[in-house]
């Protein structure tokens, strides 16, 4: 039994395209960056919270052959992790030191069961077009940046914002399905 600890739109449509059969939960995890902690571990801590966190949702009974899916993605630009913009402003904001600039977006997964634990992390480089102040008040107005890191979507109009990437566009949506595909192959393979 597949468990997907996200109530992620996306995440669930991206693990729908590998034709996993799964279950959501609901799980709250603290999303807040220990002192002196690197970008790459804080998403890697937050992914594997929220497998964690959802096992232990599961009734006791069924955490034996339950498999959990956790996943985090932030934007990094400078060694800051942009997480989700508070308000309008803070999207702006956040654009602002995107624009023109090469940032990662760091994506890790994680797969938890009973005694079993395995992650895997994939970094991909986006460079954003220069923008003007008109093009960033456009877009933080369309609404599609709130609930999103670093404050856009790269697969909603957020695209026409992004002059390169260099990585995996399904990790920078926030689940990163080469790397989720061969988890899931090597994490199953072990269990039977």
């Amino acid at each position: 039994m597949l468990c997907l600890a996200s109530q992620s739109p996306r995440r669930r449509a991206l693990l729908e395209q590998l034709g996993a059969t799964f279950s959501v939960l609901d799980v709250e995890v603290p999303e807040q960056r220990a002192a002196g902690e690197l970008p790459r571990d804080y998403v890697h801590r937050v992914a594997r919270d929220k497998a964690r966190a959802g096992l232990v949702l599961l009734d006791a009974g069924d955490r034996d052959d339950a498999v959990v899916l956790g996943a985090d993605t932030e934007v990094v630009l400078d060694g800051d992790v942009f997480g989700k913009p508070r308000d309008a402003d803070d999207a702006a904001a956040m654009l602002r030191r995107l624009s023109g600039r090469t940032h990662a977006v760091v994506s890790a997964v994680w797969l938890v069961g009973s005694g079993r634990e395995q992650g895997d992390v994939c970094v991909s480089q986006v460079r954003f077009a220069t923008l003007d102040e008109a093009t960033i008040a456009a877009y933080v107005a369309t609404g599609e940046p709130f609930g999103k890191a670093g404050a856009y979507a790269i697969q909603g109009r957020g695209a026409a914002l992004i002059e390169h990437l260099q990585g995996s566009y399904s990790g920078v949506m926030g689940l990163p399905l080469f790397e989720t595909a061969r988890l899931l192959r090597h994490f199953m393979a072990s269990v039977d």
